[in-house]
């Protein structure tokens, strides 16, 4: 039926990819599957670069992949010469970021052990008046 919209296996979503792609001047139109097949690429393309640097994770006996790992990946492999520069920017703001979270973590939480809890305890004036 050519009125039913059909749903596509994709991880990312189509709609949202036209939207951003739309923001560039040069795109008008386009057809249905142009955002559906983009979609497929980008999570094959993810797929590569995450289990290639998680086999460079592994290898450092490391169990948390980090900034370091993806950029060594993004190095070693011909296939992801593209992001070397954006490696390059990220790995320098992460470290200033990294430097400066250091020095928040503990600024941030209250400290309850300085405070002292008032708790009540049953005086003579607290009582009923009927009482005493």
């Amino acid at each position: 039926m050519p009125g039913q919209k059909r749903k596509y296996n994709v991880r990312f979503p189509p709609g949202r990819i036209k939207k951003i792609m739309q923001k560039d001047t040069e795109v008008g139109r386009m057809a249905t599957a142009v955002p559906v097949i983009i979609s497929k690429a980008l999570e094959m393309f993810l797929i590569s670069l995450l289990t290639k640097t998680s086999l460079i994770t592994q290898s450092k006996n490391s169990r948390v992949m980090s900034i370091s790992h993806m950029k060594q990946c993004i190095e070693s492999e011909k296939l992801f010469d593209f992001l070397k520069e954006l490696a390059e920017q990220a790995s320098g703001s992460s470290a200033a970021k990294e430097s400066k979270a250091k020095g928040k973590c503990l600024g941030h939480r209250k400290k309850w052990h300085n405070k002292s809890i008032k708790t009540k305890s049953p005086e003579k004036d607290e009582l009923p008046r009927g009482i005493i």
